[in-house]
């Protein structure tokens, strides 16, 4: 295999009332929360999907499939922890990853320093190896009317050093 290999990820989950929400493994004050088998934190499932992608390992739906009850409302953190150990024993790790989070509410930024110590802990990288970015959908579609998150992640997985 390649000294650098790279890898994009992308998810989306409905809004959705009775649920706490989990971003980027941080638990966000907020009304509502993301709807899905896990706990549904798109900004780990964009990422573990990128990193999986990176170096031909399928996707977090052949992972973790949600039809198996071991993964219901599991922590997307545990989650991610697996794919960390999988990647390291292919011989990668990550050099440098770059997010994206589309929504209309809540606002990002007052937790992105807790998003970026989660991230850089459980993938074992400094946090200024982790941009995170977000953005409104301007009113268009299921994310800009509220009803939605998606998240993208583009990673860079280095080869480990002997």
């Amino acid at each position: 295999m390649t000294t650098f290999r790279i890898g994009l990820g992308h998810d989306i989950h409905a809004l959705v009332e009775g649920r706490e929400l989990w971003l980027g493994g941080v638990k966000i004050p907020f009304h509502l929360g993301l709807k899905g088998h896990s706990d549904a934190d798109a900004l780990i499932h964009a990422i573990m999907d990128a990193m999986l992608g990176a170096l031909a390992l399928g996707d977090i739906g052949g992972l973790f499939p949600d039809t198996d009850p071991a993964f219901k409302n599991i922590s997307s953190m545990r989650l991610l922890s697996e794919v960390v150990r999988k990647t390291r024993e292919h011989g990668y790790k990550v050099g440098n990853l770059d997010c994206m989070i589309h929504c209309e509410r809540p606002k990002i930024a007052p937790h992105r320093p807790a998003m970026l110590v989660a991230l850089s802990e459980a993938l074992q990288v400094e946090a200024g190896c982790i941009s995170i970015k977000a953005g409104t959908n301007e009113g268009f579609d299921a994310v800009g009317q509220g009803r939605a998150i998606a998240c993208q992640a583009i990673v860079l997985m280095e080869k480990l050093q002997p």
